[in-house]
């Protein structure tokens, strides 16, 4: 009995091909989805920054607030005390640019800044999104700043009021 094997590799072929678009698409969907997830308005909770061996936690809940904003392409952030201080003044914050996401991984190309040395520099944060948190963690470092951090940011889903 002669057997021919074109047809049966054909056929193996088309199998393979066919599981490699769909982990593909899976990875496009589930990238697609990351960044649905990601877009909107987020206000921060609190931060814990690990500098020089020394641990510190931020609750933003009270003192201060701080809102990131992001779209398809672009972040923003906005950040004042809710108390003004004896000047009358509130300590106003802010900056932006353009991310990346690939996968969880979230960079931020910082564009915007009231502080220069912060401008173009990019951050790289692995970001999880578990129903209205969103949480960030990655390294802060701005060498003529003085800064090398790890922080680890976690907000929550701004809901229209």
């Amino acid at each position: 009995m002669k057997f021919n094997f074109l047809p049966l590799t054909c056929c193996l072929a088309i199998c393979i091909s066919c599981t490699n678009q769909k982990s593909e698409k899976q990875a496009d969907n589930d990238k697609n989805e990351l960044g649905a997830q990601l877009k909107g308005s987020w206000r921060l909770l609190s931060a814990v920054t690990l500098e020089n061996g020394k641990t510190t936690v931020q609750d933003y809940s009270k003192a201060q607030k701080m809102i990131k904003i992001i779209n398809d392409d672009h972040f923003a952030f906005l950040k004042h005390d809710l108390k003004p201080d004896t000047a009358g003044k509130n300590n106003f914050d802010a900056g932006g640019g353009s991310y990346k996401l690939i996968g969880d991984q979230y960079t931020e190309s910082l564009d915007f800044y009231n502080d220069p040395n912060w401008e173009g520099k990019s951050f790289t944060f692995t970001i999880k999104i578990q129903g209205d948190t969103l949480v960030q963690t990655g390294v802060e470092k701005v060498e003529k700043a003085g800064v090398d951090r790890t922080i680890t940011e976690k907000y929550l889903r701004e809901t229209a009021k």
